[in-house]
């Protein structure tokens, strides 16, 4: 025997079914071509199942009603499709016969676990389908005689690799033969070799698309090494186990329907696409892995899923917030009673809902929350299963119902940022949570002898902390440091994400573009001149900000890049996905989203050119400081487009370029979008989210294209790489730290403790009088005065040290019972008082209209090529700590030579770094006094803190000693954190060594 033949891993796929994976052998022959099904297996189930709906039918039929019962039940299956049949039966004579049973949400009923087992799966080899030929599928899966899977398996032993049964669905199974019609018959079609698994929903001869349905491998497409078997045997073993298929038939697989409107040269057209949802390997994984993990353990846990964009996350929230809402652990006890899902997004709620009737066909499951807090008050209320709604309405549902009934929470949340330990978010948690927080808090409070403030305060610490009724489960394709510590129930790993996609996964696998592989930079190179005759002192800092404003500005620096972008898309983009490609223009505000538009309209009409429009996004008006009384709106520079028309208008034939400035640059889903022009500095997630507004894929679209005028390759890569594959997690915040900032605030003296008091028993107080206000105000007028009297860089010390208490307290009370009541009154006081404080001292404004005039300027390409993010390793995302303060001593230079150092920092060549500016940085830093005695009492890494923020001063004190190497730690990040790890260690040496 051939052992190493495509017939002998069929054999093997189809034994395993058999004997482990809860099939019957079918048989070939008794297949009925015509209608492509079994009746011999369909009928008799029919008849077992509902003898009371089949004897009506057979007594008026006699030996007819098996014929009409098939005739009735193919019209159905031709109109309404095999999944809607499977799921909710058909009609025949006025009986709704049922064709499958699904298992019920919980045992409590014998009966429908009864007819539920009574379901017979099928695997068929070799089947002939056709009455045309005696073509042969290699298996087919079905429930109660109707086909719903095929499956071509091929073996590279024998030469034959998965590719090649793709082909063969392609070229050689026609999708008019009735098994393989969209909808009708069979649901899901998989090629399948031993190493790799694709599948599609929908064949349409050589247009047909796969899906991959691998589980990864490494961060990476594929599937891991399987020591007992097949890499594949996940499909066979797991997924088309009879449990699992009859559950994702029943609770996953849905028809998706979607209306676009296209704005046309004729007017608006709307195009209607159905498309058949299969679940991806990873929602599949995730979705049953965090239902089990919930069953298991009840409420009370904070789940996150790390899934890139490109993961189909609205169908995952859909799926986990329909199972969750029907839950039920293993005493069948429900483990939920309602489920909440937090989003901005407007398609999420109707996807949710039109979703979820498929599977229960119920009206009042989903209610989407969309008036105010009111109708989110009524709905928790009433348990409804399922509530869509934004988090800022929490706040005010207490003050419409009071307090809810004790119930258990599931609360899905669409995207998990740091917002999620804000206090909209601490809200939350008390509304849902409320009944429980307020029984604990009056029992220690009883315990502690506390009056009613004090049971208030302790209630509002126990809102931050985990609540024993409500977990979380929470989406993100980019998860901050703050992200995976709150949302940290254990994975696979050990730690946080409890489950992951990786974005390296999701590229590999095609289901979105690498937005890195064609990123080209540019810089700006320009020569300044002064035009004054004398020479003013500025303060050096803020003129920088202001000549860099000056440049940005400039209307020949705009013309230039313009002239390079609008020649780049009509040259390079423009016929790109079949001549529908778009760009974005990423602008840095909104001021330059107008003078960009401008530009871009005055250089398309000059030219003559037809073939590319604009439009611009930016919110609110934009008045223009150089002609006073101009001022600028979306809507009319977009002649007359309103906001909420614009995706729709770009996504029409009619518009080419869209110019951002904040807006658009997350959530915005445009698969035409091809090329992206950056002209604003990007860093981190923002960096992440902006960039990927490319990476949707469509048909005809293979690659993408970004032009950086601002950014550097490293940049970007430092950006990018956390994410691409597992997030690290950096070290964990010492909850000391908190400690440390409260005694350097107490050391201003701009509050005192018994005005701490004091503000909080009114705060607190359960019932609030009209001169409560007028109170607290007072209370902290006092600080605000005696912040006013300090010098200014106290002042800025005390609000940085503010900022920090305030955030990290706000994070590290979420994830440690503190239970401290000093820290919490602290956090409330210095909440309201930062609000109070005023705002910064923009001290002198330069603007340099008039003293300066552009001498040269060029583009210059720097690299073009991709940013390879498989090589070298992510950083760990660091959490809060404390910080500085941002503000140094600002030192006074001569106007030109400040244009002098703009003039190399931005020159044409670098040259190789000077040892000698190096000496001579580190022995100014060995002299320095405040610097020596960091050094003297703190570790090396506590000691960098120090230096980092010296080392600024000292290379700034230095430029004109080696200006070329000034530009270079300036603009480089790569090259100046390893000259400032060298000097860290070299000047920390030196001081130890002399004081040893």
């Amino acid at each position: 025997m051939k052992k190493h033949t495509e017939i002998r891993f069929e054999e093997a796929m189809g034994r395993s079914l058999v004997a482990e994976g809860g099939y019957a052998p079918g048989d070939p022959a008794t297949f009925d071509r015509d209608r492509a099904l079994d009746s011999t297996l369909l009928l008799p189930f029919i008849q077992q199942t509902q003898p009371k709906l089949w004897e009506p039918i057979a007594a008026y039929h006699g030996k007819d009603a098996e014929k009409v019962v098939l005739d009735d039940l193919c019209r159905t299956l031709d109109s309404q499709g095999m999944l809607n049949v499977l799921r909710h039966g058909f009609k025949c004579f006025g009986k709704r016969l049922r064709v499958a049973y699904f298992a019920p949400a919980s045992g409590m009923n014998p009966e429908t676990t009864a007819l539920y087992q009574a379901n017979r799966l099928t695997v068929t080899r070799q089947l002939k389908y056709s009455t045309r030929n005696e073509n042969s599928l290699d298996l087919v899966l079905s429930i109660n005689g109707l086909p719903v899977v095929t499956a071509e398996l091929k073996n590279p032993m024998s030469g034959q690799t998965v590719e090649h049964a793709k082909g063969q669905y392609q070229k050689d199974r026609d999708p008019k033969e009735l098994l393989f019609q969209f909808k009708k018959r069979a649901l899901v079609h998989f090629a399948v070799d031993p190493d790799q698994v694709y599948m599609t929903t929908r064949l349409a001869g050589t247009s047909t698309f796969f899906l991959p349905f691998n589980k990864g491998d490494q961060g990476g497409a594929g599937n891991p090494e399987n020591p007992e078997g097949y890499r594949s045997a996940y499909l066979w073993e797991d997924v088309w186990q009879r449990d699992s298929l009859l559950d994702i038939i029943g609770r996953f697989m849905h028809l998706q329907v979607e209306e676009k409107k296209i704005a046309m040269a004729k007017g608006i057209k709307t195009q209607t696409r159905e498309t058949m949802i299969f679940p991806r390997y990873h929602q599949l994984d995730a979705v049953r892995k965090m239902v089990s993990d919930a069953r298991g353990k009840g409420p009370g846990h904070n789940y996150l899923v790390q899934h890139s964009a490109g993961s189909g996350k609205s169908n995952s929230i859909a799926w986990l917030a329909h199972r969750l809402a029907g839950l039920h652990n293993d005493k069948d006890e429900k483990v939920f009673d309602s489920v909440v899902v937090i989003t901005d997004r407007l398609v999420l709620d109707q996807q949710l809902q039109d979703t979820i009737y498929q599977f229960e066909h119920k009206k009042g499951v989903v209610q989407k929350i969309d008036e105010d807090s009111t109708q989110l008050a009524e709905a928790l209320k009433q348990g409804t299963p399922i509530v869509i709604t934004t988090l800022q309405k929490f706040p005010f549902v207490t003050q419409k119902v009071g307090d809810l009934p004790e119930r258990r929470y599931a609360v899905i949340i669409d995207e998990a940022h740091s917002s999620q330990s804000g206090e909209t978010a601490t809200e939350m948690k008390g509304v849902l949570a409320a009944t429980g927080i307020k029984e604990k808090a009056k029992q220690e409070a009883e315990a502690q002898g506390l009056d009613d403030a004090g049971e208030a305060i302790l209630k509002t610490m126990l809102k931050r902390g985990k609540q024993p009724n409500i977990s979380f489960f929470a989406f993100t394709a980019t998860p901050k440091y703050k992200t995976l510590h709150v949302f940290n129930e254990p994975g696979p790993t050990g730690s946080a994400p409890f489950h992951l996609y990786t974005m390296r996964q999701a590229i590999e696998e095609g289901f979105i573009m690498d937005v890195l592989k064609h990123y080209t930079t540019y810089k700006a190179y320009y020569g300044l001149i002064k035009s004054v005759e004398d020479d003013p002192q500025v303060e050096k800092k803020k003129a920088a900000r202001a000549l860099a404003r000056f440049i940005s500005f400039h209307p020949h620096n705009l013309a230039q890049k313009t002239e390079v972008m609008v020649e780049h898309f009509r040259t390079h983009t423009r016929h790109k996905i079949g001549g529908r490609a778009k760009a974005m223009v990423v602008t840095s505000s909104r001021l330059h989203a107008v003078r960009y538009k401008q530009h871009f309209d005055k250089y398309i009409a000059d030219n003559g050119y037809k073939d590319i429009r604009t439009l611009v996004a930016f919110s609110g008006t934009v008045e223009d400081p150089d002609f006073k009384g101009k001022n600028y709106t979306e809507v009319g520079m977009n002649e007359g487009i309103k906001e909420k028309e614009l995706p729709e208008k770009f996504a029409g034939d009619n518009y080419q370029v869209l110019l951002v400035a904040e807006k658009y640059q997350t959530g915005f889903d445009q698969p035409l979008l091809h090329s992206m022009y950056v002209d604003k500095r990007l860093s981190g997630i923002q960096a992440v989210q902006t960039l990927s507004r490319l990476n949707r894929t469509t048909a005809g679209k293979e690659d993408t294209f970004v032009l950086d005028f601002v950014n550097d390759a490293s940049e970007i890569f430092e950006s990018f790489k956390p994410y691409y594959e597992r997030t690290p997690l950096g070290e964990d915040v010492n909850p000391q730290k908190l400690n440390e900032l409260q005694a350097g605030l107490d050391a201003f003296h701009v509050y005192f403790e018994q005005e701490v008091e004091a503000f909080c028993k009114v705060f607190f107080k359960p019932h609030n009088t009209p001169g409560d206000h007028k109170a607290m105000n007072g209370l902290l007028d006092h600080a605000v005065s005696r912040f006013k009297d300090l010098v200014e860089d106290d002042q800025e010390e005390f609000r940085s040290l503010l900022v920090s208490f305030r955030s990290l307290y706000g994070f590290l009370s979420q994830i440690i019972p503190y239970q401290d009541s000093e820290l919490e009154k602290l956090y409330t006081y210095l909440r309201f008082l930062h609000s109070k404080l005023p705002p910064r001292k923009g001290g002198p404004v330069y603007t340099f209209d008039d003293e300066v005039k552009l001498k040269y300027y060029r583009l210059q390409k720097i690299s073009e090529g991709s940013i390879a993010l498989n090589e070298g390793e992510a950083k760990p995302l660091k959490g809060p700590t404390e910080v500085g303060t941002g503000k140094g001593h600002e030192e006074f230079v001569e106007l030109s030579q400040l244009i002098g150092i703009l003039n190399d920092r931005f020159g044409t060549d670098f040259k190789p770094a000077d040892q000698l500016f190096f000496d001579q940085i580190r022995e100014e830093a060995a002299a320095d006094e405040s610097l020596r005695q960091a050094a003297k009492v703190n570790t090396l890494e506590n000691f960098k803190f120090v230096f980092d923020k010296a080392l600024e001063s000292l290379i700034i004190d230095r430029m004109e000693g080696n200006e070329e190497i000034f530009s270079r730690l300036m603009n480089d990040k790569a090259f100046h954190r390893v000259a400032s790890d060298y000097l860290l260690h070299q000047v920390y040496g030196q001081i130890r060594e002399e004081v040893e």
